[in-house]
């Protein structure tokens, strides 16, 4: 299948902005995309069957979607599950539900929260907030991003403060835009 563009849909502000540093790294030159960002979770989720029957309507056979929400504390397999089926009724196959190996739609699911990123990339937040403590992740409770405790969003935050940052806490998630480049994997 010969992509030439992929319509995202995000839960939130910060992964939009994630995602515009990083995709034009990853994806092949010729790969446009758009970026629709939404308010939370629960937005997103809400708006999406309506969101795929309009694409439903008219995506071209060269474009894909992709969906991607923070696991949170939902149970994976009952979330991919909603956005299967969610998917399904606005008459679109997904890659894990594919017709005769043809699909328009991709679900993917954070299981650990974008935070956990930035913690496994921090230089670049070192570049955006140079105040906080380089040796941070060699400390125990920080070495592994996914296995924070008590939820890297909120450990994320705790460190920014102690850097000087955010003083009177964090209203909106921190935006780091210089996620080191990964390598292109074929959506096939």
């Amino acid at each position: 299948m010969t992509v030439d563009h992929l319509e995202i849909l995000v839960e939130e502000p910060s992964m939009e902005a994630f995602l515009q540093s990083l995709l034009p790294r990853m994806l092949p030159v010729h790969v446009s995309f758009s970026i629709y960002s939404y308010q939370c979770k629960d937005d997103l989720l809400c708006k999406l069957p309506s969101r795929l029957r309009g694409y439903a309507g008219w995506l071209p056979e060269t474009s894909l979607i992709a969906v991607i929400v923070d696991r949170d504390d939902d149970d994976c397999s009952v979330l991919k599950q909603k956005m299967e089926k969610v998917a399904e009724e606005a008459g679109l196959s997904t890659r894990s539900n594919q017709n005769n190996g043809h699909w328009k739609v991709v679900n993917r699911i954070a299981i650990e929260e974008l935070e956990a990123w930035y913690f496994g990339d921090w230089e670049a937040v070192r570049e955006a907030y140079p105040r906080t403590n380089a040796t941070i992740i060699r400390k125990e409770g920080f070495r592994d991003p996914d296995s924070i405790p008590g939820g890297t969003w909120e450990a994320f935050e705790r460190v920014l403060k102690k850097s000087g940052y955010f003083k009177n806490g964090v209203t909106t998630r921190p935006l780091i835009h210089q996620p080191k480049p990964f390598e292109w994997q074929s959506w096939d």
